[in-house]
């Protein structure tokens, strides 16, 4: 089991920042990749940004050269974290953490945190 917590949204100004966070704990050992999505209620979840462990990064173009994603590996915990800068009102959505087993292919998602991007 692995358990996903969030935080670090709110509201913003348009072109303004945020940086979300999300926690994973349980057996992150079997977590190589770890992603950021984002859904508008009644939308299908939308992948915005994906980290491999020792490897490299994926984004939506949508989010390309303004949002970062990045991740800190402790010994008993994974740091997940979403840099995003210059936000647009597009950008407003509910951000789900979400992490996969590579060995049983169980996925998990965090609770969601609102971003609400202000024009």
């Amino acid at each position: 089991q692995v358990q996903l917590v969030e935080s670090g949204g709110g509201l913003v100004q348009a072109g303004g920042s945020l940086r979300l966070s999300c926690a994973a704990s349980g057996s992150i050992f079997r977590v190589n990749v770890m992603d950021w999505y984002r859904q508008v209620s009644g939308k299908e979840r939308e992948l915005v940004a994906s980290i491999i462990r020792y490897s490299g990064s994926n984004y939506a173009d949508s989010v390309k050269g303004r949002f970062t994603i990045s991740r800190d590996n402790a010994k008993n915990a994974i740091y997940l974290y979403l840099q995003m800068n210059s936000l647009k009102p597009e950008d407003t959505d509910v951000y789900y953490c979400h992490a996969r087993d590579s060995v049983a292919g169980t996925v998990y998602w965090g609770q969601g945190t609102q971003v609400t991007v202000s024009s």
